[in-house]
């Protein structure tokens, strides 16, 4: 009997593409309203590749975007999808406290709620800024203010984000928090490898990571968590020539073939929402097993 194919998680976050923490240098957050909006586009055209192939995916809206574009919300949710938050204002979690944090993601999950008329139990960090040293709090926040889940550690080690001790698997970082569900990696060389999307998935070789995230399903017998932004398809959007050579490249790099390689990685895997393929550890997640923990 043949076996069936490992579901993964397939997750967007949405975010205006000045909205990046890349750009944070050179557009103040007081100028965003100055640029056109492209996010909505950007959405219709991944709400379409979707449907194509009957796959549902976890939307990790901001609340600022749903409050611009709330039928853009409403479609998100009409069509099936999980509406899930990115806090209200793309902050970066550690810079902004516990108080403004739990400000933050009360006001999304309302905003996001009002819009949508579901419940939102899903909530992903702004440029993965959760973790278990620098924000020992979040995770009992969250479950204070209702949500049910965190996928915002990100185990890697990156020079803005980023926690290479976290454990890789679902775990509760705190005992009265919400569960964790970390980001993919892979384990190899003697550390952890990603392998969950982003910049990575555009400049990686595409058979490369089919073969990572293949690995992870079959050797480690896990699902995976993939995500990325509708700006990585809308390679027609405007050049920020004031922002740093690395700041631009990792923006803008094989933004023209990401639409391409998302068909491929729709077609060569299973997929469906964060909520519905860790319903069981959402439902009761592991305890964390250490640093070493897999």
């Amino acid at each position: 009997m043949t076996r069936k194919p490992r579901r993964n998680a397939m997750s967007v976050d949405v975010e205006e593409w000045f909205q990046v923490q890349a750009f944070a240098g050179v557009i103040p957050r007081d100028r965003w309203d100055s640029f056109d909006t492209r996010v909505e586009a950007s959405t219709d055209r991944i709400l379409a590749q979707l449907s194509g192939v009957g796959a549902q995916a976890t939307f990790f809206i901001l609340g600022c975007v749903a409050d611009r574009h709330p039928a853009l919300v409403r479609r998100i949710a009409a069509e099936g999808h999980e509406i899930a938050s990115h806090g209200q204002g793309h902050e970066l979690v550690h810079a902004i406290g516990a108080r403004r944090f739990r400000d933050d993601i009360r006001r999304a999950k309302r905003t996001l709620e009002d819009i949508a008329g579901v419940a939102v139990r899903g909530y992903r960090a702004p440029t993965f800024s959760i973790g278990p040293a620098i924000t020992p709090w979040a995770h009992r926040v969250l479950a204070e203010e209702g949500y049910r889940y965190s996928s915002s550690v990100f185990p890697v080690g990156h020079d803005l984000y980023g926690a290479p001790d976290a454990p890789r698997g679902p775990h509760c970082p705190d005992p009265e928090g919400v569960p964790e569900l970390p980001m993919t990696t892979l384990r190899a060389f003697g550390r952890n490898l990603p392998c969950a999307g982003g910049g990575w998935f555009r400049l990686a070789p595409y058979p490369l990571f089919r073969a990572a995230l293949k690995r992870v399903n079959a050797v480690e017998d896990r699902a995976g968590i993939f995500y990325f932004h509708p700006w990585e398809i809308d390679p027609g959007q405007p050049r920020l020539a004031a922002a740093p050579a690395r700041a631009r490249f990792r923006h803008y790099a094989r933004q023209g073939s990401m639409e391409s390689r998302i068909a491929r990685l729709l077609h060569d895997f299973a997929w469906g929402r964060v909520d519905r393929v860790f319903a069981g550890a959402i439902g009761e997640a592991e305890a964390p097993a250490g640093a070493a923990a897999a």
